[in-house]
């Protein structure tokens, strides 16, 4: 089912991703890992790309750690692939500071299990959602 927002609520939500965006390094960024889709996942600790909702497990730990990039957070494996949050954002030793540069660029997603369609990744995945947004 889809539900009309009013571009008020459009531009709160924008403006509250990009909010968060800049708590983590290249939070612009992350590559959207659902296959057969390009871009980027704009609701990095949400479920689906576009955010809103519940979170992921990187979401749920990003909110435990106060919303700061901890080098705990960054050596976190959030969704259990195998690499940690900092690898897979681009900061792999934990270096960097909101305003700063990341030594990388993001090469995959700290709240979905890469790759999706792997058997270790299925039941970490179950509550991610690769169709488009229910936002219009």
């Amino acid at each position: 089912m889809l539900r009309k927002i009013s571009l008020f609520m459009l531009i709160t939500i924008v403006w509250s991703y990009q909010k968060f965006q800049m708590l983590i390094p290249n939070g612009d960024a992350v590559p959207n890992p659902c296959a057969g889709q390009s871009g980027i996942w704009g609701g990095v600790g949400h479920n689906v790309a576009a955010g809103g909702g519940l979170n992921n497990q990187f979401g749920l730990d990003f909110n435990s750690s106060g919303k700061v990039w901890t080098p705990e957070l960054c050596q976190k494996d959030s969704d259990q692939d195998g690499k940690s949050n900092g690898f897979e954002l681009g900061d792999a030793d934990c270096k960097w500071t909101p305003g700063g540069t990341p030594e990388g660029t993001a090469t995959g997603h700290p709240g979905v299990c890469e790759p999706m369609n792997s058997s270790k990744c299925q039941q970490v995945n179950k509550n991610i959602t690769c169709s488009p947004s229910n936002y219009t």
